[in-house]
């Protein structure tokens, strides 16, 4: 290729009087053309990829209010729900068939963006409520509207199929908009992406 050249190693160390009994070549890509390729990729890996993993109201806030941050800053944005973080995206009242043991599962996981609780000082649902409050208070968006806001402007959902099969989350129970995929999926989607968060 052009602007490359080419430095044998086990000559520089026979120069320093070193020995090596390996057989070593380095390609130095130098000049214009190496620093406009490096740009010309930063700059074309505008996306940014959130798994989130947490039920948890005040993480679930930080990865939509990222996601929404990066979104209106040009980037394409994915989040990949996966084990608890899949309660984020329940629908509150809906009914479907489902074994003894998904039931007990539904039973014990938050239904919906407005059940979650914080991870710390949650004080019996207490520090949830007050966070809501404060939140209210400041004019701060919720997390149904953040969700809203999030599908309004473009950003990509998709459910891990594997956790839904786990813990007997069935689509029906998804909020719409929602697309269902594996760790292929995700890995396609990270692949493309500059940035890779784990909430």
């Amino acid at each position: 290729m052009k602007n490359e050249e080419y430095i044998d190693i086990n000559k520089i160390a026979e120069l320093k009087g070193l020995k090596s009994n390996r057989s070593l070549r380095l390609a130095i890509q130098k000049g214009q053309a190496f620093a406009q390729n490096q740009n010309n990729q930063i700059q074309s890996k505008k996306a940014q990829t959130i798994v989130v993993f947490s039920n948890d109201l005040d993480k679930a806030l930080a990865a939509f209010i990222i996601a929404n941050g990066a979104k209106a800053s040009g980037h394409d944005v994915t989040l990949f729900f996966t084990f608890w973080g899949l309660n984020i995206l329940r629908k509150e009242n809906v009914t479907v068939k489902k074994s003894f043991i998904d039931k007990m599962f539904g039973f014990m996981m938050p239904k919906s963006a407005d059940k979650l609780t914080l991870s710390k000082m949650n004080m019996g649902g207490v520090g949830s409520m007050m966070m809501k409050w404060v939140m209210k208070n400041k004019n701060i968006s919720t997390l149904k509207e953040l969700i809203n806001q999030a599908q309004a402007n473009g950003v990509k959902f998709i459910a891990c199929q594997m956790s839904m099969d786990v813990m007997g989350i069935k689509k029906e129970e998804l909020i719409d908009g929602v697309e269902i995929g594996g760790v292929a999926k995700y890995i396609a989607e990270s692949s493309n992406s500059n940035s890779n968060l784990f909430i």
